[in-house]
């Protein structure tokens, strides 16, 4: 490798840093557009060819997507959710499913034992919010706070690496959980069991809840292919 083709690597790398530390940070928030390779190479005082290669290369990471005669927008805040992202886009909802159960079961049994009077708290209400988008009839409003309810659950064991699996596995859970909670043939799966199993602090209550609500699920899913 030729000095000047190092010295030009090494500059793509720090390009590349730079705008990943945009992405992780929250500075450039999940499915946002970025600004323009022209403006990024102003901001950055580098050349429009530097910047070009650096978003190439997080676009091929997973972080970034490039969309022809539109822009880039970010697809995910780290390298494991945008390898995660691409390797559910071929997976089965019954695959999928699969690894939500273990997921959410295994949290619903560490919740109950490592969980706050404020997490408490945090569950119930985004428990009641599930139940008033049910009511409402709104599908979108309901995959969303039955989501959030399940990231309460989630942050309630606090397992930063169960977390971060979880927050990088729900675009596919938002695909699992609407065709398990909207489908024709569903009806409303109960998730008040889950909530009093933790806030009793019964771990064995919380498992047996978070098994009987996935097995609910498996069926709500099966039934409406």
């Amino acid at each position: 490798m030729s000095l000047r083709t190092a010295q030009r690597a090494s500059l793509v790398d720090q390009v590349i840093d730079q705008l990943k530390e945009q992405i992780v940070t929250g500075s450039w928030a999940l499915h946002a557009k970025i600004p323009t390779e022209t403006a990024l190479a102003e901001q950055l005082g580098v050349g429009r060819n530097t910047v070009r290669e650096a978003v190439r290369a997080l676009t091929h990471a997973g972080l970034l997507d490039c969309r022809q005669g539109d822009g880039t927008y970010v697809r995910a805040t780290s390298e494991l959710s945008g390898a995660m992202l691409r390797r559910l886009r071929q997976a089965e909802q019954l695959e999928i499913l699969e690894v939500r159960r273990a997921l959410e079961i295994e949290a619903a049994r560490l919740a109950a034992t490592r969980r706050t009077e404020g997490d408490i708290l945090l569950i119930e209400e985004a428990l009641a919010v599930r139940e008033r988008a049910w009511e409402s009839g709104e599908p979108t409003a309901f995959v969303e706070s039955d989501l959030e309810f399940h990231m309460a659950v989630v942050r309630a064991t606090h397992n930063q690496v169960l977390l971060d699996l979880y927050e990088d596995f729900t675009a596919a859970l938002r695909a699992s959980i609407t065709a398990a909670g909207t489908s024709p043939n569903s009806s409303y799966i109960p998730h008040d069991a889950i909530a009093r199993a933790i806030a009793a602090g019964d771990a064995a209550a919380a498992e047996r809840a978070g098994h009987a609500c996935m097995e609910h699920i498996l069926i709500a899913l099966t039934e409406g292919e």
